[in-house]
């Protein structure tokens, strides 16, 4: 049934990835989460995407449904095995935050599996470090203070309203199922307990960003930490065949709060990046 997902597992060294797949027409579209949440964040856009793509998402080791992992890995070789088990040639990639920086970084590493790039407010392997606004050093001052004392409650919600809310917004903007999704998907993150940076690529992508020859489109909410905003304009400017994109009062994670909006701009950039023929 369209718009219905099957579920798999890949086992790699020393994990077990978990992963959904909705079948439909068109050419194969992976979904790569963001830090702070795992692919129950992408499920309604995925339902509208498989009218023109296979559809794939997948837990990261350490979120969701797929537990840390004791054994070295990367998640770019993580990928790589996803992307082999569903198509030979390349595919479109979305990431959002974290995932946008795997995605970046396969499209340097792998640019054979790669057709192209969709990219929602993305980490960028060596980039400047930012100079924080004065909301969102008061919510980081906050958070350092709830990590220090372990208090993951705390930890938690202040993340969700620098994420979901953004920072400079009023705590609780969005709330009902999509505050209480990312309350979630965060809190199981939390209990895996692996650090964020486990499995990450060196790439230093700041630099190389002229190697990438893929249609890229980079989007933001235009609540989102500034710092992200103004790097998201300024990373499409720098891309050989970059386009940027707003998205007007959303923040971080908008796919959450808006996600027929977001299939639109990624069945969009498809069609934009497609070639003739």
């Amino acid at each position: 049934m369209r718009g219905v997902s099957e579920s798999f597992t890949l086992k790699l060294n020393g994990a077990e990835l978990y992963g959904e797949r909705w079948a439909g027409d068109g050419p194969v579209l992976v979904l790569l989460h963001e830090g702070v949440s795992d692919l129950r964040g992408w499920r309604q856009t995925a339902e509208i995407l498989c009218d023109w793509a296979e559809v794939i998402a997948y837990d990261r080791r350490g979120y969701g449904r797929t537990g840390p992992s004791p054994a070295p890995f990367t998640h770019l070789d993580d990928l790589l095995a996803v992307l082999d088990q569903f198509t030979d040639g390349p595919a479109w990639l979305v990431g959002a935050s974290a995932g946008g920086g795997l995605a970046l970084d396969t499209a340097l590493l792998a640019p054979e599996r790669v057709a192209g790039l969709i990219l929602i407010a993305p980490a960028v392997t060596g980039a400047p470090e930012p100079e924080l606004d004065p909301a969102t050093q008061e919510l980081s001052d906050l958070l350092d203070a709830a990590y220090a004392a372990g208090d993951a409650a705390e930890i938690n919600r202040l993340e969700t309203w620098i994420w979901l809310d953004g920072p400079a917004q009023a705590e609780g903007r969005v709330s009902g199922p999509p505050r209480d999704l990312a309350l979630d998907m965060n809190a199981v993150i939390m209990g895996h307990g692996g650090p964020e940076e486990r499995g990450g690529s060196d790439t230093g992508a700041w630099d190389r960003l002229s190697e990438i020859r893929v249609p890229v489109t980079v989007a933001c909410g235009d609540l989102d930490v500034p710092y992200l905003v103004s790097r998201s304009r300024e990373l499409a400017g720098r891309l050989p065949r970059g386009q940027h994109e707003v998205l007007p009062g959303l923040a971080h994670q908008p796919y959450l709060e808006q996600p027929a909006l977001v299939a639109e701009l990624i069945t969009e950039a498809m069609a934009a990046g497609r070639p003739p023929g």
